[in-house]
């Protein structure tokens, strides 16, 4: 069950544009270095990233005939052949650093406000992504993760 990373994104502040990187440094139980969410909510385990599936989003755009880039989800990876959901309550290894799955990363209205209007309302979005929002993981190792690192389990 290995997958690689497809896409990265951090937004400096909050509700601030998704920033596509080819590489971020992370640090254990803080997060992506420079993402709004960095050393946020301390005393919540699995605030540190979150990550969602490129086959999610293929499938969302081909079901309604939209063009929806992969930053609109606010996720911060974005990965490819691998069952996220599988990850929960697991560590596992984005090249050398080292996470924890911990939880299903439902769908929200930030989410869903970044998605193009007219087509879908925000409620119609929220319920498409129900299960398939991605997830949330602790880091539980500094490290830089890149593009195409592998994701693993440990």
């Amino acid at each position: 069950m290995n997958g690689t990373i497809t896409a990265i994104f951090s937004a400096p502040t909050k509700h601030g544009e998704q920033v596509s990187a080819e590489a971020v440094q992370v640090k254990a139980g803080k997060g992506i270095i420079g993402d709004r969410f960095f050393g946020f909510r301390k005393s919540q385990k699995g605030r540190n990233l979150t990550l969602i599936e490129a086959e999610t989003m293929s499938a969302f755009n081909s079901a309604f005939r939209l063009a929806v880039p992969l930053h609109a989800t606010r996720r911060n990876i974005v990965t490819k052949d691998i069952r996220l959901p599988e990850l929960i309550g697991k560590q596992f290894r984005i090249g050398n650093v080292l996470c924890e799955g911990i939880e299903l990363c439902e769908p929200c209205v930030v989410m869903a406000r970044q998605f193009p209007e007219g087509k879908l309302s925000q409620a119609e979005i929220i319920r498409a992504f129900i299960n398939k929002g991605g997830i949330r993981a602790a880091v539980l190792t500094d490290g830089i993760i890149r593009l195409e690192d592998e994701i693993c389990l440990a």
